[in-house]
């Protein structure tokens, strides 16, 4: 979603973009509205699915498939807005453009998975404006060398995010160690 909010995206060769999977707590939002959606059919089919259904939509509170839904549209919503105000914008086809854009990256019968992995050929196939780092030495070299910075930072560090601009302020949002002791100072003691 975000690289769709850019006038242009650059990808390197191993570079990829996921789909429009909107997550609550990191469950897909698709997900859920299609197991409620094959329980549905299937206990409409066979009433005795009932009972191996019930405790799995158990687990949804009351609002979560419309909270779902909502996401889902919501972020559709968003990212066509981003297209025609950025990307697309003063494309002429712009509105048939960002309409196969998002159907390629939201219909989650084409991409299956958070993880599908969308190359810069696919991309561009689809109709984002992506340009190749390979293509401009000195871009690539600078993008990955602050790659390899944050990959760093953040594998050796209690670092788990970091947002810097140009100017070169930074936020680092660093993971608590919490120690937590038994009954009497037990040895046994566990670190969260």
């Amino acid at each position: 979603m975000i690289a769709c909010a850019a006038k242009e995206i650059f990808m390197g060769k191993h570079s990829s973009l996921g789909p429009i999977d909107p997550q609550f707590q990191g469950v897909p939002a698709h997900g859920v509205i299609e197991e409620f959606k094959r329980a549905c059919a299937e206990i409409k089919v066979d009433p005795s699915r009932i009972p191996i259904w019930q405790p799995i939509i158990a687990k949804y509170n009351p609002t979560l498939i419309g909270e779902c839904e909502k996401a889902i549209e919501w972020s559709i919503e968003m990212t066509k807005e981003w297209l025609l105000s950025g990307m697309l914008q003063g494309d002429p086809q712009a509105i048939q453009k960002a309409t196969n854009i998002l159907k390629e990256l939201s219909d989650h019968a084409l991409t299956k998975s958070h993880a599908r992995h969308l190359s810069a050929d696919k991309c561009q196939k689809i109709g984002l404006v992506v340009k190749l780092l390979e293509t401009d030495q000195a871009l690539q070299e600078s993008v990955l060398s602050i790659h390899h910075a944050c990959v760093h930072t953040l594998s050796s560090t209690p670092a788990y995010k970091i947002i810097e601009n140009h100017n070169g302020v930074a936020f680092i949002q660093i993971a608590q160690r919490v120690v937590v002791q038994g009954p009497m100072g037990n040895p046994g003691a566990q670190e969260l």
